[in-house]
């Protein structure tokens, strides 16, 4: 599956470099054999991601959540939900995150730029088009969320309805805060675990 959620996957990182770079490559890097030219720490940072998306697939109460959009949006709940959680943890940014959520954006950028020779291109066209959108930080705006959604729907290949969000997210918001509120804790401290676990090792 696609996914898009990039500041929630950077908010995890911890502010540790190896983590937030491999977590912001890991939809762009397929299979084990490519981990092999990256730096450990930028292995441990995928391997982290590859760790988030699957446990999230698998909470029940995620799968809950997908199963309430309706057809046809129901095939792509996923992505729609990746963005709609950023776009919770955007808009709450003072009770989740440390400083301005625009601090942390140009913490990213600059992140990013020290590791400029690993970064794919996938992701160098992402940052390029968040750069134009004000993104990560203007997920907090909820038609930013839904412009963000109809772009990624005008890059898949597919015919989707991801353009038509809007016109089902009045039904679908509260539940994505709600599930939002009740996963993203355990989220969290799942990941502190694997953090702490994997400090010594190659990872999960």
């Amino acid at each position: 599956m696609l996914r898009m959620n990039y500041l929630a996957h950077a908010f995890l990182a911890r502010r540790d470099e190896g983590l937030l770079v491999g977590g912001l490559m890991g939809d762009h890097i397929r299979g084990l054999r490519a981990l092999r030219i990256y730096p450990q720490d930028i292995r441990r940072g995928i391997r982290l991601h590859r760790y988030i998306d699957r446990i999230t697939d698998q909470h029940e109460a995620i799968r809950a959540l997908l199963r309430r959009f309706p057809r046809p949006f129901r095939r792509y709940a996923g992505i729609i939900v990746d963005l709609a959680f950023d776009h919770e943890l955007a808009r709450h940014w003072d009770h989740w995150g440390e400083g301005s959520l625009s601090a942390f954006d140009r913490e990213v950028r600059v992140v990013l730029g020290r590791h400029e020779k690993w970064i794919p291109p996938g992701l160098n066209r992402f940052m390029a088009y968040a750069d134009e959108r004000g993104l990560l930080a203007a997920y907090a705006d909820e038609q930013e969320m839904l412009r963000s959604l109809a772009g990624v729907g005008r890059r898949l290949r597919r015919s989707n309805p991801l353009h038509q969000v809007g016109e089902i997210w009045p039904q679908v918001k509260a539940p994505c805060h709600d599930t939002f509120v009740r996963v993203f804790p355990l989220l969290q401290s799942d990941v502190e675990d694997w953090i702490k676990r994997t400090s010594t090792s190659t990872g999960s």
